[in-house]
């Protein structure tokens, strides 16, 4: 086989690094806009946040006087055609002044509380109380191994025999799998109750026993989960009464104590969906006299601009009549710094812009929603109809509404809860698969617990509403906002 060149043409699409940057900043939430403006700033020292700097790079201005340092090694030549003009230019409004601030940002929002919380975490939870413990050092060890294999739910999963390996090969610590065992029965003495189970039946059996003060509820229960556990989770309450000759209200008596568990016992003190527990909003909407307004969260993004020092040094440069080489190579660099400063708040601009009118034409597009609050008003909608709206590639609204909150006087929503496929109704409307979804779940809430309707029954409801749906169908928007089936939501 020989070798051989030949020379082919081909037309590529490439995304530029400003395009890149600007698809990355898009989808970044508020609550991280800050921390990744901080980064750029500590990486270009050619950014700044606007503020008074009267000190400015005073200690870069050295770079440009005159001194001892010249080189004639021929390759001068490169650095002759330095064109520094447009960043010299006062005139030059674009490099003196890059304000991000507009009409889009309130002046009340500066007064906006922005929430942030304080916390201690799970498992600094249980070390605190491990410290009670009266136990030598070695022992402490083992049990701050045990804490430290406790999921954050509370649950401790990882096998005995493992811990005691991880012991022998990490710590160099020599134990048995008894009196790990042993530790972990005092651990699971701690707060919350139930901590340091190794499945869901031991860990509510625990919490039982912690309640067991002679009530026969309570006593039931725990016969309940420890021969009945299976029947349980299925709900067949009739194998139950049976199998251990209880009345109904014995019956009724032993599901409510076993219903007030907490089945996930470290679920309220730890940093499970940490970027779930708390929203901070990337936008407004105020309804003023029937008058949507729309906002952008001010702490979207600071004003920046472009280090006076810096073009400062420049300008020094600039009306220096000796130019050697060093001088150069620093001006060359400055330049990078100024146009990677350029082009990173033109990206916060456009972003912002790109924001602002993609949630504004969301507002125009479920206007009734944000005037009444009602679910069932939502209309149809995708990301193709912004898209073609806002002239927008669809991708880019995706970016836009992933991670995005809105806060309303009804609530803070996601962007992604205003999407919605399409459903025709009898009359051959099209409606919208949220106002379906709000309707079923009113059906469900309204039901009798004793008898909750099946999928089929709620099938024939909705069509009588004038809502055409299959079975399947029903079940599927069921599953989505997460309601088990009717036999597991009977109650006695």
């Amino acid at each position: 086989m020989s070798l051989s060149q030949s020379l082919q043409q081909k037309l590529l699409q490439k995304l530029s690094p400003q395009q890149i940057q600007l698809m990355k900043l898009l989808q970044v939430p508020t609550a991280n806009l800050e921390e990744r403006i901080k980064e750029e700033l500590e990486e270009n020292p050619a950014l700044e946040v606007t503020e008074d700097h009267e000190d400015g790079m005073e200690d870069g201005k050295e770079e440009f006087e005159t001194d001892e340092y010249e080189e004639k090694d021929g390759s001068e030549d490169d650095y002759e055609n330095i064109d520094i003009s447009e960043y010299v230019n006062d005139s030059d409004d674009d490099v003196a002044d890059y304000k991000l601030r507009d009409d889009n940002y309130p002046d009340a929002d500066e007064d906006r509380t922005m929430p942030h919380r304080v916390e201690t975490s799970f498992h600094e939870v249980l070390l605190d109380q491990l410290g009670m413990l009266v136990v030598d050092d070695r022992t402490r060890k083992i049990a701050e191994q045990i804490v430290g294999s406790i999921d954050d739910d509370g649950y401790l999963r990882r096998e005995t025999a493992s811990i005691a390996d991880d012991l022998a090969f990490r710590q160099n610590i020599e134990t048995s799998e008894e009196e790990i065992e042993s530790l972990i029965k005092k651990i699971q003495t701690f707060d919350p109750a139930g901590v340091a189970a190794r499945d869901l039946q031991e860990c509510l059996l625990n919490q039982l026993h912690r309640k067991k003060n002679g009530v026969r509820s309570v006593d039931m229960a725990i016969d309940v989960l420890t021969y009945y556990f299976d029947e349980f989770t299925k709900k067949h309450y009739d194998k139950i009464q049976r199998g251990l000759n209880l009345t109904d209200e014995q019956l009724k008596d032993v599901i409510n104590q076993i219903i007030k568990l907490n089945p996930k016992p470290g679920g309220d003190i730890t940093e499970v969906n940490k970027a779930e527990s708390y929203v901070i909003p990337d936008f407004f909407i105020a309804n003023n006299a029937g008058k949507l307004e729309l906002s952008l969260n001010s702490k979207n993004a600071p004003d920046l601009r472009i280090s006076e020092g810096y073009k400062e040094m420049l300008k020094e440069y600039d009306r220096g009549s000796k130019k050697d080489k060093r001088q150069k190579e620093a001006v060359l660099f400055i330049k990078q710094k100024i146009d990677a400063a350029k082009w990173f708040i033109d990206a916060i601009k456009q972003r912002q812009q790109t924001l602002y009118n993609t949630m504004h034409t969301i507002m125009d597009y479920q206007h009734d929603f944000f005037l009444t609050g009602d679910e069932t008003t939502l209309r149809p909608m995708i990301l193709k109809d912004i898209a073609e709206r806002t002239a927008l590639d669809i991708s880019t609204v995706s970016r836009v509404a992933n991670s995005k909150f809105v806060q309303t006087e009804f609530g803070t929503y996601r962007l992604k809860f205003f999407f919605s496929e399409s459903l025709s109704t009898d009359s051959g409307e099209e409606v919208s698969t949220r106002e379906v979804k709000k309707i079923l779940s009113d059906l469900i809430e309204g039901e009798s617990k004793k008898k909750p309707l099946s999928d089929e029954k709620l099938t024939e409801l909705l069509q009588e509403k004038g809502y055409n749906i299959a079975r399947r169908t029903v079940a599927k928007y069921r599953e989505q906002l997460n309601i088990p089936v009717a036999r597991l939501r009977k109650e006695l």
